[in-house]
């Protein structure tokens, strides 16, 4: 069979309307998406989904409670996939549900409660000075130091060994690692019989923080203290209440007065 000039033409004109309705990333259109929850229990749709001999559909966990019976006809639902209908659901992307806070992120329809347990701006960080009350995601913190805290904090470098002068009666230092703008809590917590002395880390505990560990040494006297913690605990808000684990317990016979001088190192764990 002979295909004439203006036949392959045509087939010519739809495969680049295809392809430039593929390629155009600002293309928009207007979808319900009630449209894609399931019709029994009104939760979004998951691949795989069935539909009946009429085309309902049923999303994979309302499948086998059916007993092969659709509720909307009472026809056979079976085994059958609806392709079209996992298409559609496969190209669908909204944003985060934290859009609002900052969260740039598109996620397929269905999945995103699943991104927002992952996402950083679902975990908001409390400012950890006592007389502050703001709140932002971790990655703003530096920014709220700068702008609103500017001689209440020191800068410093992972993987480095840097001094940390400190009153004790002050109870926090803020220390922000100003490669990654990540920020650091140095607390001491007055106790009858010495000092404990812990880092934390201003971040919720998701992978693209990252994972630390920290050194630190006291000296006075001649007298050498060193305590490594293998983590650097990842926290949304500062504790008054006095750790019960990763510290350094100063006793009060190495005490000289309410300044504290320590040399701290923080290190970036590779991952």
């Amino acid at each position: 069979m002979e295909c004439s000039s203006s036949d392959v033409n045509g087939m010519s004109n739809i495969n680049l309307r295809k392809r430039q309705r593929t390629e155009d990333k600002t293309r928009s259109s207007m979808l319900d998406l009630d449209f894609l929850d399931c019709p029994i229990c009104v939760e979004p749709f998951t691949i795989p989904i069935f539909q009946c001999d009429n085309g309902h559909f049923t999303c994979a966990s309302c499948f086998p409670k059916l007993s092969n019976k659709c509720p909307s006809c009472a026809l056979p639902v079976g085994h059958s996939r609806c392709r079209a209908m996992e298409k559609v659901l496969e190209s669908i992307f909204v944003p985060c549900p934290n859009a609002n806070l900052g969260c740039t992120k598109h996620v397929s329809y269905g999945k995103e409660a699943t991104h927002e347990k992952e996402c950083t701006f679902s975990q908001i960080c409390s400012c950890p000075l006592e007389d502050c009350s703001h709140i932002c995601s971790y990655d703003n913190m530096f920014r709220h130091f700068t702008r609103d805290h500017q001689n209440r904090y020191m800068l410093f470098c992972c993987d480095n060994f840097f001094n940390v002068r400190m009153n004790i009666n002050d109870k926090i230092l803020i220390e922000i690692e100003y490669m990654i703008n990540l920020s650091f809590a140095v607390q001491c917590f007055r106790e009858p019989y010495g000092v404990y002395v812990t880092v934390s880390c201003i971040a919720p505990s998701t992978p693209e923080v990252g994972e630390f560990t920290y050194l630190l040494i006291y000296t006075v006297d001649g007298n050498t203290m060193t305590y490594e913690s293998s983590e650097v605990k990842r926290i949304l808000e500062v504790s008054s209440q006095r750790p019960e684990e990763s510290f350094m317990l100063i006793p009060k016979r190495f005490l000289r007065g309410d300044s504290l001088k320590m040399k701290l190192c923080i290190n970036k764990l590779k991952q």
